[in-house]
């Protein structure tokens, strides 16, 4: 069954602010495998020009384990079959960085779902700001929905 088309353009807002704590960011660096001082160590961060330890570039994906149930993939009139998904693709535009203290709010929207062969290609965009509503970071990622394209005329 395609995916409802009806979501292209909804908002989804997390549900709480996430503040970003130097053990996150330790234990983010940890499981990628990064070594970086800047990602552990706040007085390496300063000597950086850093006002506290950063966090590395992929580190927001953590925003979409967190508030995972702020996302259009749990409504059921998406009529989305998880265990159809693959992920497709995912980018970063940092307007600064994220640091340890950081306040972060996010909003989702679903910016397009398009056909690609027989599989179907929704686009989220979400929108990170800090506590004073500036801009942190802008990601854009698509989910795959194997098989679920509508069926085309010959």
């Amino acid at each position: 069954m395609p995916l409802n088309q009806d979501f292209v353009g909804r908002e989804y807002p997390a549900s709480a602010t996430y503040e970003v704590g130097r053990e996150h960011i330790r234990q983010f660096a940890d499981a990628i495998g990064d070594q970086n001082p800047l990602y552990r160590d706040r007085e390496a961060a300063r000597a950086a020009g850093h006002r506290d330890v950063v966090a590395p570039p992929t580190f927001l994906t953590t925003l979409s384990y967190r508030f995972g149930l702020d996302s259009p993939i749990v409504d059921p009139a998406l009529d989305l079959n998880y265990a159809m998904v693959v992920h497709g693709e995912q980018s970063f535009e940092h307007h600064r960085p994220v640091y340890a203290g950081d306040v972060l709010t996010s909003v989702s929207k679903v910016a397009s779902i398009r056909d690609a062969g027989r599989n179907e290609l929704m686009t989220m965009v979400t929108e990170v700001t800090d506590a004073d509503g500036q801009p942190v970071s802008t990601i854009t990622s698509t989910l795959v929905s194997r098989g679920t394209a509508a069926p085309k005329e010959a």
